[in-house]
Parts: structure tokens; C-alpha cells; sequence
């Protein structure tokens, strides 16, 4: 049997109160350090960047919350969620953890498309911006809310449920199948932070599966691309040269002509690297980082 993942540099985990919930904050290296803030993506956990972390050349004190709904962090009392809420989140918890600082930022996919807007609504908290893979989603017409709703109050009428496995290492099989790149030994470690027994004993991953309903809003690309006019920091976006086929579209000339919204924008790409590039490659990844905010 292959050995679990030992990480490089240990966790530690604390709980900050905001906006009515308790947030599940992961920490690592020593808090007089570089701040470092990374915020994980759809159905991830903080504790996916360890790889990343494990593999950064110098000490920094590396922030990273759950968001709400997953991992550790509280579920609200609500059965849908709202992509306002992750700013005002990120707002709180940058105000409780580093108060007036100008911080370095790293968003994976969700994440990082949170992290661009927040940039641009708060240009003084950003200091540096990486995205990772947060490319956006593609454009909705007006034409298409009514069908979008419908579906929306169909789904509220049929509880929410998410995939359950026998044993963690049932969990760690299955994100080697959702992704080939991830080592068994990686996938076991991570396999006991994403998940955790339900009430039958069976391991559930740690997202409400409220997450898994559609939005009832559309995508309105003229309002996300105001705030990344707005953006001061300087923003590396990387991409995954390998990245799956739903994102492709950021190779077309309508995606690069949002990208001409950025005003001070760097690209780079990681090879050999899906959509989990911090899990692919994170010994890359972390260069690129390090490279950027460092510059």
C-alpha cells in the first residue's frame, strides 16, 4: 500500500467569527513572515494548498480560509449561495487576520475569480494578485434568466445531496479518477481533510451540497470586467496547459479581449498540469508564486 503524504511544513487551524458564521482558517509558517492569503475553489478545501506550501523556497505566514459551506468552515442556514458572499467573507476575514495591510493573494479557479473582483472593489487590500486557473465563466444573455430560474425553483423543491463512500480511501480513489496527475499517496492525505463520516458512517466530502444547485443569477460579464478595470495590483494569471475542455474558451479572442480589462496583467502557463495545477505541479506553481510576489 502506498504511504500518505507527510507534509513539509505542518498546519495549524484556528476559527475566526464573521458575518454570522465560524470560519475554518488554515495557517502555516511563522506569523512575523511575509503574509501569503490563498483562497481555495469550488468543492476544495484550504488544506489543498499544502503541496504548495510544502514546496515554497522561503518562510511566509500563509493564510488560507475555507469558505463557507466548505471544509471546516460553518454552513449557513440557507439553501443557496451568492457570489457577494465570498467578497464580504474575504473583506472580514483579511480585517480580523491583517488589518490595513495591502496583502499578496493567490485564488485557485472559484477563488481566484473572487479574488479578481475583490481586487478591483478593494484595489488597496491587494497588493499582488495570482490567479490560478479563475478564468470566469462564459457569458449569459438576458433571454437566458427565465429557464435559469425555473431550474433554480425546481432544484429547492429536492433536497440536496452529496456522493457518499465506505472508507476514506474509497474518497482517495476517487480524486485520482476525477484527476490521473494526483499521486495515490497525495490523494490519500487529502482525502482526510476533504472528507468526513456522515451520520450512517459513510465519508462525505466536507461542501453543502447547496452548492451543487445552479445559480439563479447569470453570469454578467460587463459588471465583472468593471472591477477588473479597477484592479491597481499588478496580476499574474497561470493557466494549466492541459486544463479540461470547459476551459477551453479562454483560448478564444472573446476571452482575450476581457483580458485587455486587467490593467497591469502577466500570463504563464504550468505544464503537465490539469485544472489542479497546485496539485499537478505545485513545485512549479509555488515558483511562480514566489517569482511574482517577490518581483
Amino acid at each position: 500500500m502506498t504511504d500518505t503524504y507527510r507534509p513539509r511544513r505542518a498546519a495549524r487551524s484556528s476559527f475566526t467569527d464573521a458575518r454570522g458564521l465560524r470560519h475554518h482558517v488554515r495557517t502555516w509558517g511563522d506569523p512575523e513572515a511575509p503574509p501569503l492569503v490563498m483562497v481555495h475553489g469550488w468543492m476544495d478545501v484550504s488544506a489543498s494548498f499544502q503541496f504548495v506550501v510544502d514546496a515554497l523556497a522561503r518562510e511566509r505566514h500563509v493564510i488560507a480560509p475555507d469558505w463557507r459551506g466548505f471544509g471546516l468552515t460553518a454552513r449557513p442556514e440557507a439553501d443557496a449561495y451568492w457570489f457577494p458572499d465570498y467578497l464580504g467573507d474575504l473583506d472580514a476575514l483579511l480585517d480580523a487576520w491583517l488589518p490595513g495591510l495591502a496583502v499578496d493573494l493567490v485564488g485557485h479557479s472559484m477563488g481566484g475569480n473572487v479574488a479578481m473582483v475583490y481586487a478591483g472593489v478593494r484595489p488597496a487590500r491587494v497588493r499582488r494578485l495570482v490567479n490560478l486557473e479563475g478564468f470566469g465563466m462564459r457569458e449569459t444573455e438576458p433571454s437566458q434568466a427565465p429557464q435559469r430560474l425555473r431550474e433554480w425553483l425546481d432544484e429547492l423543491k429536492a433536497p440536496a445531496r452529496m456522493r457518499d463512500y465506505a472508507t476514506r480511501d474509497e474518497v482517495a480513489e476517487r480524486l485520482v479518477k476525477t484527476n490521473p496527475r494526483l499521486p495515490l499517496d497525495k490523494a490519500r492525505w487529502l482525502a482526510g481533510h476533504w472528507s468526513a463520516p456522515n451520520a450512517s458512517g459513510r465519508f462525505e466530502l466536507l461542501g453543502d451540497p447547496a452548492h451543487k444547485r445552479v445559480n439563479p443569477y447569470l453570469y454578467r460579464v460587463d459588471e465583472i470586467l468593471a472591477s477588473w478595470r479597477a484592479i491597481e495590483a499588478p496580476v499574474l494569471l497561470v493557466a494549466a496547459s492541459e486544463t479540461d475542455t470547459w476551459h477551453r474558451f479562454v483560448n478564444t479572442d472573446a476571452y482575450r479581449e476581457r483580458l485587455r480589462a486587467i490593467p497591469r496583467l502577466e500570463r504563464a502557463t504550468v505544464e503537465r498540469a490539469g485544472h489542479m495545477l497546485h496539485h499537478d505541479q505545485p513545485e512549479r506553481v509555488a515558483s511562480l508564486i514566489e517569482g511574482f510576489v517577490d518581483a
